[in-house]
């Protein structure tokens, strides 16, 4: 079952999400974009200053690192399923894939700094188009976080992940 890693499109939940169900299991928990805060500062400064291939690759190298652990709940950047080494490394693990809508999108993100949204709202519709086939090809099991509270949804993918135990 581990590691297992949640994917999917911005503001979708992987985070909250693959954070409760960590606690749930008492797995560690890994959100890859924070690793990389954590060491390169606001990822709005990292496109602005360096550019998305220089983010890329600084993503790249925190999901190789987040792979490498054993039994481990990791959360991807929307965009980390674009790096083939990434998608070869996912093959390796349990993958839940988490979609939503552009609404529930907009209502969740009214006051984010999201780089890659900068575009407008019509920006995150055509971003998910285009990453969508990557989620689901890679996806052991996908939920939908568009309506649902988060709790329940952590649950069902709690409940999942006992049955395949």
């Amino acid at each position: 079952m581990y590691p297992l890693v949640f994917v999917g499109p911005m503001a979708s939940g992987k985070s909250k999400i693959g954070r409760r169900v960590a606690r749930t299991l008492r797995v560690p928990f890994v959100d890859t974009d924070k690793v990389i805060v954590a060491t390169n500062g606001a990822i709005t400064e990292i496109f602005a200053r360096h550019g998305e291939d220089h983010f890329r690759a600084l993503e790249r190298a925190a999901v190789a690192a987040a792979l490498q652990r054993q039994r481990v709940i990791v959360s991807l950047g929307g965009g980390a399923v674009l790096d083939p080494a990434t998608r070869a490394d996912l093959r390796r693990a349990t993958v839940v894939s988490l979609s939503t809508t552009a609404d529930a999108v907009r209502n969740r993100t009214k006051n984010a700094k999201r780089p890659l949204l900068a575009a407008g709202p019509d920006a995150w519709q055509q971003i998910y188009d285009e990453r969508r086939p990557l989620y689901e090809a890679l996806a052991s099991i996908s939920f939908d976080t568009s309506t649902r509270p988060v709790d329940a949804i952590a649950a069902d993918i709690v409940k999942w992940v006992r049955k395949q135990s």
